[in-house]
């Protein structure tokens, strides 16, 4: 039983850290890069609500309960991603991150169900066939979460460093971080028009 839960942990923590998901990396750095360790539990709650899009996204999927147009989920991935990104470059330096309940929450939890809608192909390879779907789907939920508290945490700690010993403004950080990442996904989001 430990087996299976290691198993289905490493391969949540996998997912996020693997370089085949550059997508959900590029994600994570538009999503946290405008925040430094005070904003932590900002952070914890931005993740964590993506979390849960994905699991109810993904417990959706894998019962039969909705079937989305797999074309159109690898065209919303990288629109989200652009949206996040031009967010950031237009409000840098500005308060609107600091919003109780923003833009940041809503992409959040939508890119969290459309990463769960895409993800049944991969969890049905992640369990074995006679597993219980419900347990395996949780232990690889924590496991994505833990993955992407440690890359959250990456991507604090080098604001943190850019901005203190190398004397980065956080506007010029978080505009030029976010162009980079918008660089990456525009050439996936034109190949999907």
């Amino acid at each position: 039983m430990i087996d299976l839960f290691l198993s289905n942990f490493k391969s949540g923590v996998y997912h996020v850290l693997h370089i085949n998901a550059y997508h959900h990396l590029l994600f994570l750095i538009v999503l946290t890069v405008p925040y430094l360790f005070k904003d932590w539990k900002r952070v914890l709650l931005l993740i964590s609500i993506f979390t849960l899009g994905h699991c109810v996204a993904l417990a959706l999927t894998i019962y039969n309960v909705i079937n989305v147009n797999s074309k159109l989920i690898s065209f919303l991935m990288p629109l989200t991603i652009f949206v996040i990104g031009l967010y950031n470059v237009f409000t840098a330096g500005k308060k609107a991150q600091n919003e109780k309940v923003g833009l940041l929450f809503f992409v959040s939890l939508f890119y969290g169900l459309l990463h769960g809608l895409s993800f049944e192909p991969i969890f049905n390879t992640m369990i074995s066939s006679g597993e219980n779907k419900p347990i395996a789907l949780l232990e690889i939920a924590l496991g994505l979460e833990i993955g992407q508290l440690v890359v959250a945490f990456i991507v604090v700690f080098l604001s943190f460093l850019c901005q203190t010993i190398f004397r980065f403004s956080k506007r010029d950080w978080v505009m030029v971080i976010s162009a980079v990442v918008l660089g990456f996904v525009l050439p996936r989001l034109l190949q999907h028009l």
